[in-house]
């Protein structure tokens, strides 16, 4: 289990989140949903381990994988160099990869659809391309807990549901916990067990993604009239609507 307890963290006087307690089992799915500023990227990270709480604690693995926000300028390697760099840890600080990380990283590639595109120019990837290299890298971590910062923020919808498949692929094998955070309730509902409302005010709700995405629910999340709309024999569809 990985769990923060009465949690928080500030930077300068500005509370990002405080008193947060969050348990999340392990082979769960968790998608965590709160508009711009609320602090979804800092409480990743602090769930990873790579965030300094300022009050409470954190409990769970050390060994986390971890994809950041696809930004800034793409680096001048290959995708297979940047899928062997996930196994740093492995390596130790002056050690070298060996052939053995480098199948674990042709296999993570793979795991992911990206096979053809190993020698390729990780800067010369587009934007889809490149997230699912550092999915493949996180992978190659071979870590138990993968966590994913908005990892379809950049994506066009059918490399998001491409994303999504993988996902709901890894979730399916049952060998990870899987913490991702999104814009897009419809995500949650696709492939979250449960998942997390960073609410006004400081306030956070967990609950299984099917009960607590309610139209009342989203409505206070977002500020702006949110709709769920059955749809027979598939997930709900969510329907913003805008002013």
């Amino acid at each position: 289990m990985l769990q923060l307890s009465d949690a928080g963290v500030r930077f300068g006087q500005r509370w990002i989140f405080r008193n947060l307690t969050l348990k999340i089992d392990d082979l769960t799915c968790i998608a965590l949903l709160g508009p711009n500023g609320r602090g979804k990227t800092t409480l990743l990270r602090a769930i990873a381990g790579l965030q300094t709480l300022f009050e409470g604690k954190r409990s769970g693995p050390s060994k986390i994988g971890y994809v950041p926000q696809l930004t800034g300028t793409p680096l001048p390697f290959s995708a297979i160099e940047m899928v062997v760099m996930g196994r740093s840890r492995a390596l130790g600080v002056f050690g070298s990869p060996r052939k053995q990380d480098y199948q674990i990283a042709y296999e993570a590639l793979a795991e992911v659809g990206l096979s053809g595109l190993a020698n390729h120019a990780f800067d010369r990837l587009s934007g889809g391309e490149r997230q699912l290299v550092l999915v493949a890298r996180a992978l190659a971590s071979e870590a138990t807990t993968i966590i994913l910062d908005e990892p379809a923020s950049a994506l066009d919808l059918a490399n998001q549901s491409r994303l999504l498949g993988i996902i709901r692929d890894l979730k399916e094998r049952s060998r990870f916990t899987l913490i991702f955070s999104t814009h897009l309730p419809q995500h949650a509902l696709q492939v979250a067990d449960e998942t997390v409302l960073m609410l006004p005010h400081g306030q956070t709700a967990q609950g299984s993604s099917a009960a607590i995405l309610t139209e009342t629910n989203m409505t206070e999340l977002y500020g702006i009239p949110v709709r769920r709309v059955p749809m027979p024999g598939q997930v709900d569809a969510v329907v913003p609507i805008f002013r």
